[in-house]
Order: structure tokens, then C-alpha cells, then sequence
């Protein structure tokens, strides 16, 4: 799909069968008048895409993800948006198989701790039973390759644990409660864009699910001292 209609010296992004590539139609060089043209809303969402599978190669960190992304949903012109992906491959890669996001990922906790650290890559989906356990999916440095998580969850006298960072929302109105509690605290940040929405449903019976952003270290509250937040500022969260 030509993010500008095919106009002569329009920076586009094509989505093909090996993922998405960016090409430059003739005359379109930095400084050209092609590259002022007002960007559509189609063309933000390309740019995140090509940005979010960089990441889930390797080729950005969290923190470049975040940063990158937050550019290309503000960004009002071609050239803006070419900047943003200048040092990326121009063919572009579909995400490696190593870093590729599972349809679907069970984690299932009796008596037990399982957990998800680190740059661990976000599924779309994902199945999570609780009984007398712990389960723990900290995002703070995951790779998201795409812009939702559904995660069907089942608990029973036990606990799952989300650590969001800014750009994340988690809905949990569809889980049914028994004797049991749910809490969402949105991290601080509220004005960076959503970069995945995460969607909880099923049952919490005599346990917890509880999605909230990262605490400071106890030598940290003691000073007041400010520590990195997921969204690469630092802050007293």
C-alpha cells in the first residue's frame, strides 16, 4: 500500500509478503518538496510497524523503540517520518525467528513462581492459570512487535502481577471476581502514546491481579532518589 497515492517524489512504505519496505519515487531527495507533505494517519502507522519490527530484530533497544515511536505518532510531515527509519534496512525484514512474537504463550503456576523478564518478546496472546502460584510479566524492557496483548486468566488462592511502563494500558473489566481482587495503576506518563493495549479476561477466585508500574528499591525511597522509568525519563515513580 503507497502511503502517498503513488505522487511523484513521495517518500512510501509497502507492506509486502517479507514485510515492510520503504521506497523513495523519483525526486525525492532530503530537501525536496516531497518529503514537506503532510503525513495521513496510515503513514504514522507504517512507520510504527517498520519501527516495531527493528525492534523485535534487535536493531532498537526499549528505550529507541519508545522514543521513536512517540516522534511517529506526533509526526506531520514524510520527511519527519523518513528520519525515523534513515538508519533502518530499506528492503526491511520480517522479525527473526528468534525474536518473533508466539500466537500464543501458557504459562501455568501450582504452588509455583513463573515469570517473564528482560527482553522477553509479547505474544498475542496469552493463557495464564494460577493455582496456589505467582506469575510475573514485567514489560518494562519486553519487545512489542504488536500493538495488543489478550491474556485469558485464571486464578485460584494465587497471583499474577503485571509491570507496566508508560505507554501501556491494560483493561481487566472483563474478569470475573470471586472472593478475590483485581488492580490496574496506570504508570506515570500518561501523555506518551499507547504503544499496546492489553485486554484481561476470566476469573479471580481468593487471589490477585494486579498490573502497576515498577517500584523503587528501598535505598531509593529512603534518598528520594529518582530512578529510570520505563519511558527513559527520569522520575520518582
Amino acid at each position: 500500500m503507497a502511503a502517498a497515492g503513488g505522487r511523484p517524489g513521495v517518500l512510501q512504505f509497502v507492506h509486502g509478503g517479507s514485510g515492510t519496505r520503504r521506497t523513495r519515487q523519483p525526486g525525492c531527495r532530503p530537501g525536496d518538496r516531497g518529503g514537506a507533505l503532510r503525513a495521513s494517519h496510515a503513514d504514522r502507522d507504517q512507520v510504527a510497524e517498520v519501527l516495531r519490527v527493528a525492534a523485535g530484530d534487535g536493531r532498537l533497544s526499549p528505550d529507541e523503540l519508545d522514543e521513536r515511536l512517540e516522534r511517529a505518532l506526533t509526526a506531520q510531515t514524510y520527511a519527519e517520518l523518513a528520519t525515523l527509519i534513515a538508519d533502518l534496512p530499506a528492503s526491511g525484514t520480517a522479525v527473526s525467528p528468534a525474536a518473533a512474537s508466539k500466537e500464543l504463550i501458557r504459562l501455568h503456576a501450582s504452588s509455583g513462581h513463573a515469570e517473564r523478564r528482560g527482553r522477553w518478546v509479547v505474544p498475542k496472546r496469552m493463557d495464564l492459570k494460577v493455582s496456589s502460584g505467582h506469575i510475573t510479566l514485567d514489560f518494562t524492557e519486553a519487545v512489542i512487535t504488536q500493538p495488543a496483548l489478550h491474556i485469558d486468566a485464571e486464578v485460584h488462592s494465587g497471583h499474577i502481577t503485571l509491570i507496566t511502563r508508560p505507554g501501556i494500558v491494560v483493561d481487566a473489566d472483563d474478569v470475573t471476581v470471586r472472593s478475590g481482587h483485581v488492580d490496574v495503576r496506570a504508570p506515570r506518563g500518561s501523555d506518551v502514546p499507547v504503544l499496546l493495549r492489553i485486554d484481561i479476561a476470566g476469573a479471580c477466585s481468593s487471589g490477585h491481579i494486579t498490573a502497576r508500574p515498577p517500584r523503587r528499591t528501598f535505598w531509593q525511597w529512603l534518598r528520594r532518589a529518582p530512578h529510570r522509568c520505563d519511558s527513559g525519563v527520569r522520575k520518582l515513580c
